[in-house]
């Protein structure tokens, strides 16, 4: 028997389609402050700069819960603890091993495989519950992948299986894991604002200790906060694509299914190509570095379309937890 859609679906769908807005302006933020980096530390490793990247981002937001609601951080439960825990570690690493395995692929490829999360959600939950989950699912999940490998221009000649390719589809999976930890039937009870300061904690230390140990120096985890450029990419990063998607992540993604939210969640790379049409003209003048707008094409309108009818089609009929 299945359980009666959530009274506000509704709502927390929009919510979420929010919430890939705002990590499609993640990505041309992501690489403005690489490029801030380049030109204030030009010496630095790639996992520097990664884990220089990410630390202040989910401190800052750990810093802005503390600041603005402290009282519920003091009353944390150990369901909280726990769900937090698991949503840091499998974010934080699924990160790492999308970033590392960018340096051994093609962007195009990485984009594509990322996504793969889509297809593995229904899959691993068929396999979990031991149905079929429709159709549509399975229909709405090619269209998806079919989407974001038309947006991400794939040339299926550069697919082969090498270290990238493998440490990319490794994030998918662990990307897949955090979007089921959310879901998960016993964190109902648990309180939005202490588990998502628990999942930045977990995050913050760990890239953190990746900074120092990356470092050349340990002064050189201070030289990026003297460019005003620089935080002030950070600070946008900070509210928007880590504390406004993270909270609407972790407080509206229950109330729907696993396999609509990783559906929805594909839609971020056509955000990010629509914003890297006119933020990087913008970032390069605020920064002083090359950072050209990308241009609009049939790619764009085709796998944007595949991707909407995707999200469109699921929700012709909505699956259910059983």
């Amino acid at each position: 028997m299945s359980a009666p859609l959530h009274p506000h679906r509704s709502k927390a769908l929009v919510l979420l389609i929010g919430s890939t807005v705002f990590w499609g302006l993640s990505f041309p933020l992501l690489k403005a402050i690489v490029f801030m980096h380049a030109r204030l530390l030009p010496a630095s490793g790639h996992w520097f700069i990664t884990a220089e990247t990410l630390w202040p981002r989910f401190a800052l937001a750990l810093l802005v819960i503390a600041v603005l609601n402290f009282r519920p951080l003091r009353t944390l439960t150990r369901g909280e603890w726990r769900q937090g825990l698991g949503l840091g570690l499998f974010s934080a690493a699924g990160l790492l091993f999308q970033i590392d395995g960018l340096q051994f692929t093609l962007a195009s490829t990485s984009a594509f495989l990322t996504q793969f999360y889509a297809l593995m959600i229904p899959a691993w939950l068929a396999f979990r519950q031991r149905r079929n989950p429709g159709s549509s699912v399975w229909l709405s999940a090619a269209l998806v992948l079919a989407g974001v490998a038309v947006l991400a221009r794939l040339d299926w000649r550069d697919l082969r299986l090498g270290r990238g390719e493998a440490e990319t589809l490794l994030s998918s999976v662990f990307f897949m894991a955090q979007i089921l930890w959310v879901g998960r039937k016993e964190f109902a009870p648990n309180r939005v604002l202490p588990v998502t300061a628990a999942m930045f904690a977990v995050e913050a230390g760990l890239f953190l200790v990746l900074a120092l140990a990356t470092a050349g120096r340990p002064g050189e985890l201070l030289v990026p906060w003297g460019s005003g450029a620089w935080v002030g990419f950070t600070l946008v990063l900070t509210l928007f694509s880590t504390l406004g998607a993270f909270l609407i992540m972790n407080a509206c993604q229950p109330k729907i299914t696993a396999t609509e939210a990783g559906l929805i969640y594909c839609g971020e790379p056509v955000f990010a190509s629509l914003m890297a049409l006119f933020l990087p003209a913008w970032f390069s003048a605020w920064g002083g570095f090359s950072y050209p707008n990308e241009t609009a094409g049939v790619n764009l309108m085709l796998g944007g379309g595949l991707i909407t009818a995707a999200n469109i089609l699921i929700q012709l009929k909505p699956p259910r937890d059983p």
